[in-house]
């Protein structure tokens, strides 16, 4: 039984399909309109030689009438395909061999009616036989190997059919002019080159099929990896997972979770219209989350007037708690420049940040799933963060994370200690940042 997705790719191919064909069908008809075209200028320089060696102008007025028709059909069916690519058509594998085969036979009719009227096998000896390259050059539009082999057979069946039936027909009355005489090996010979170029024309569709494929597929995976996660990830994380499926089934690694609460949220929500708090948080997550992904960090859970934050997971990109304090600085950094230019109001944060090993992956149903982190490591960072109303501060440490961080940055935390921390077994160190007066007196 198939799969959504697969049902889903299997309808979006076959609509795919027909563009292909419609595409097909205009460039056979530029084609043959520019070869109908060439063919009046050759005839309108060489008229005389052309009548000593035909004997009659059916040929020329054959070739062009074919060409109408044949421009006519191509149109046809490019308008009837036009009105079935809207909506999943089932037979698009149908189409290509009705048309394959209409196409090839419509040219051979007209190779049959000017042997017939001209009592010559001449026409089979000229470039007009040429045109079944162009059917079958044209085939790999339809992606499909077979078919493309099918247009090559078909075209050499007919070719050698009619020229070895109507030269062993016409053989004591052909007109000669020329001196030529080819032989059914040579007719043979012409009807093979035919079929190879079907099996080459065949590997290139399937080349251009297999890569098409590979292409959804990698976009197929991507939205999977953007639905998983929202739009909270960034484009190099994205190609890391990808690179690395197996990190979504389920592990346990090390990583740095970040908690982060907005200060006296409660009261501003009260002495503001609807409108400006959602205004207010969009502007704030807006950069926040900038930050967070320009520090390879993962967005996991929007709290009301806050959020929870992963760095490591679901993969780790360099060092994840220098990752995550960099980015913590730098968004107590971009409220106090906001503040100042006047785009919010007084506002104050607290972060927590915590590193410690987490399990992680995918946690829910078919339908729905979310790319979860659990443990120890999760409550304690949260807990962290509570602190920072005890500790007037906007950024608190464990001492896990304050040991991997670089020394210049170690510089701008001072410790305050050990926090009996609910969740924990034992006291955890914390250091807190030092800030300058004027953003400590920051108040909604």
């Amino acid at each position: 039984m198939k799969s959504n997705y697969n049902i889903s790719k299997e309808e979006l191919f076959n609509i795919e399909i027909l563009k292909s064909e419609r595409l097909q069908s205009v460039i056979l008809i530029g084609l043959l309109g520019f070869e109908a075209i060439l063919l009046i200028v050759i005839y309108l320089f060489y008229r005389e030689e052309y009548i000593s060696i035909f004997k009659t102008h059916i040929s020329i007025f054959a070739i062009l009438i074919f060409t109408a028709i044949i421009i006519i059909y191509e149109s046809f069916t490019h308008y009837l395909l036009g009105k079935k690519s809207k909506s999943y058509f089932p037979s698009a594998q149908f189409i290509g061999y009705f048309k394959s085969f209409s196409e090839v036979s419509l040219l051979s009719l007209l190779l049959i009616f000017i042997v017939e009227y001209s009592k010559s096998t001449l026409i089979l000896q000229t470039p007009a036989t040429l045109t079944y390259f162009i059917f079958i050059v044209l085939s790999t539009f339809r992606l499909n190997f077979k078919l493309s082999l099918f247009t090559g057979m078909l075209a050499a069946f007919e070719y050698v059919i009619i020229s070895i039936y109507y030269s062993t027909l016409y053989s004591n009355t052909t007109v000669n002019a020329l001196n030529i005489d080819l032989t059914g090996m040579q007719y043979l010979g012409q009807g093979s080159i035919l079929i190879t170029t079907g099996i080459a024309a065949g590997f290139v569709a399937n080349l251009i099929k297999k890569n098409i494929k590979k292409s959804w597929d990698t976009i197929n995976e991507k939205n999977e990896v953007i639905d998983l996660f929202g739009q909270q990830i960034s484009p190099q994380i994205v190609e890391n997972i990808l690179n690395n499926r197996d990190e979504l089934l389920g592990t346990r690694k090390n990583v740095c979770v970040m908690f982060l609460d907005i200060r006296q949220f409660t009261p501003f929500v009260d002495k503001h219209q609807p409108e400006e708090v959602v205004s207010y948080l969009n502007t704030l997550f807006g950069f926040m989350i900038d930050i967070i992904q320009s520090h390879h960090g993962v967005i996991n859970q929007f709290l009301g007037d806050g959020f929870m934050a992963t760095f490591g997971a679901p993969v780790a990109i360099g060092n994840s708690s220098q990752q995550a304090t960099q980015a913590a600085l730098e968004i107590i950094d971009k409220i106090n420049i906001e503040y100042n230019k006047g785009n919010i109001p007084k506002t104050r944060i607290g972060i927590g940040l915590h590193y410690d090993e987490a399990v992680t992956g995918n946690i829910g149903s078919v339908t729905r799933k979310q790319y979860s982190i659990t443990g120890k490591v999760v409550i304690i960072a949260s807990r962290i963060e509570q602190l920072n109303k005890k500790y007037n501060s906007q950024l608190l440490i464990s001492k896990t994370v304050f040991e991997q961080i670089s020394e210049k940055i170690q510089n701008s935390f001072i410790g305050i200690g050990f926090s009996n921390i609910k969740g924990s077994n034992e006291p955890i160190s914390i250091y807190k940042l030092v800030e300058p007066q004027s953003i400590k007196n920051l108040n909604i």
